[in-house]
């Protein structure tokens, strides 16, 4: 992949549940299109940039579907992004899709790998699960496979770079097809140690495995979350695995098992925060905050563990009754899964706490506890700027990019509250306040410590995440693979003519 533009081997194919649009109809009846929603489609537009690729996707509407099927050659132009790239979806009914994504991808899997299952009372895996594993998920996988096997017979040489939890099998069939193909695949989400997978039933999570298994590359955020997979294939498969070189013998071919820790476009995001639309957001951020503000921003997630967070601010206030109407905690979460039942059930808990917590320390003239259930990329920004305290205490997370947006544009010499068991850490846990994402009083006192912190020691913290964020960009994190695929390539090329 460091080879030019028109090299055949520069050619990418992508693949992920969502791609980077999708298409509807405005009122007058005109074709439109919006960018694909989620922080991996934002990641991964970068790649669109530096190599011509193909990406595949689900289609998620109707117009999706009509432009696929208008496709000739099965691949469509991408607007706004030049001769060289395009667009494939795969065309799930609305059964395997809804089997795939709603009750193996999210929660199943996603319960898995956060470690979110109260294990005393679910799952219960029965014939539901079951059969939307074998005629949803693995459905789905063999028809992502199929689309991206259309695409190798035109551009065998190109490199299938797979990206998250929805696609874990399609590897395993991609490879049966094409034995010489080279995969990449990114987790972008935690992976779990080996006993908690021994919650899925043996043939699922040996299929999983299996299938992240026949790629050339595996690749995850942390080293912590790659070690964890070597271990399943340890523990769970009976491999011999070697930690030091990360790598596992599967099938006749060596794996290699990498961690990239994916970040941010730093100069596009300090453009944003300049921009006249967060601009119009700071103004009334600025009349509501009091001596000091307190900022989380997030999606209304189990696992991004919101309400532990309003119980720390709750035992802070407690313990601290001086900060009474000097701090306002400004919450922006959009509204998550609200399809999956224990998703509606969090976000309820949520305002239950919040509105517990405001009548409790709140008056007619202050209101402790902001919560704003909405989404504003705007807004958000606007709120980077301006807190004196980022809380991010998520349970686990595979990266977390609110931890390196927010320091990277704030004004106020803020400081990060960081979950030790979240991705960032690995990278800024020497310069954020570091907290146990269970215990509240641990939060409670970090919370104080952050709202009374010498200016000095604020902005040394601030800073070298700064530094950090600024040095290891969304850029650094492709180019980090791309030599590693270009390393991996070459090690298969001479054992083949050794």
């Amino acid at each position: 992949m460091t080879t030019e533009p028109g090299d055949p081997q520069n050619r990418v194919i992508l693949v992920s549940n969502r791609g980077p649009l999708t298409f509807g109809r405005d009122h007058e009846g005109n074709r439109t299109s919006n960018r694909g929603g989620g922080g991996l489609v934002t990641a991964l537009s970068g790649l669109v940039d530096v190599t011509p690729l193909v990406w595949v996707s689900a289609a998620m509407s109707d117009e999706d579907r009509t432009v696929q099927r208008e496709a000739g050659d099965g691949r469509f132009p991408i607007p706004g992004h030049g001769t060289d790239t395009f667009g494939r979806f795969v065309l799930l009914d609305d059964e395997v899709f809804d089997q795939h994504y709603n009750v193996i991808s999210n929660p199943m899997l996603w319960f898995v790998q956060h470690y979110l299952w109260d294990l005393s009372n679910v799952p219960d895996i029965r014939r539901l699960e079951l059969d939307a594993w074998e005629h949803g998920y693995l459905v789905a996988n063999r028809m992502f496979a199929e689309a991206v096997s259309a695409e190798l017979r035109e551009r065998p040489d190109a490199v299938v770079m797979l990206h998250d939890y929805h696609l874990y099998t399609a590897p395993e069939s991609i490879r049966a097809a094409h034995p010489d193909a080279f995969l990449h695949f990114f987790v972008h989400i935690p992976w779990t140690q080996p006993d908690y997978w021994r919650v899925l039933p043996p043939h699922i999570r040996e299929a999983v495995l299996r299938g992240l298994l026949a790629n050339d590359i595996v690749a995850f955020h942390t080293a912590r979350y790659a070690r964890n997979f070597l271990l399943c294939c340890e523990d769970l498969l009976g491999l011999t695995v070697d930690m030091e070189r990360r790598s596992i013998r599967w099938m006749g071919r060596e794996v290699w098992v990498r961690s990239y820790p994916i970040s941010v476009d730093a100069k596009a995001f300090e453009t944003l925060a300049a921009s006249p639309e967060v601009a119009t957001e700071e103004g009334p951020i600025l009349r509501r905050r009091r001596a000091h503000l307190i900022v989380r921003v997030d999606r209304a997630d189990l696992s991004k563990n919101a309400i532990r967070g309003f119980k720390a601010f709750d035992v802070m206030l407690d313990d601290h009754p001086e900060m009474a109407e000097q701090v306002t905690f400004i919450a922006m979460l959009q509204p998550s899964r609200q399809d999956v039942p224990e998703y509606v059930e969090y976000l309820d808990a949520i305002k239950d706490v919040v509105s517990r917590i405001n009548t409790k320390h709140g008056n007619t003239d202050w209101m402790p506890i902001d919560l704003r259930i909405e989404s504003s990329l705007p807004r958000a920004v606007a709120l980077y700027k301006h807190f004196d305290v980022l809380m991010v205490n998520a349970i686990y997370d595979g990266m977390n990019l609110v931890a390196k947006e927010g320091p990277l544009v704030n004004e106020r010499s803020g400081v990060l509250v960081l979950s030790e068991n979240v991705g960032s850490h690995e990278e800024l846990g020497s310069f954020a306040l570091s907290v146990n994402p269970f215990d509240i009083e641990d939060q409670a006192s970090a919370l104080y410590r952050a709202l009374t912190m010498d200016m000095d020691e604020r902005d040394e913290r601030l800073s070298q995440i700064r530094r950090v964020v600024g040095e290891n960009d969304v850029a650094k994190w492709l180019a980090a693979q791309r030599i590693d695929i270009d390393a991996k390539r070459a090690a298969t090329a001479s054992r083949a003519t050794g």
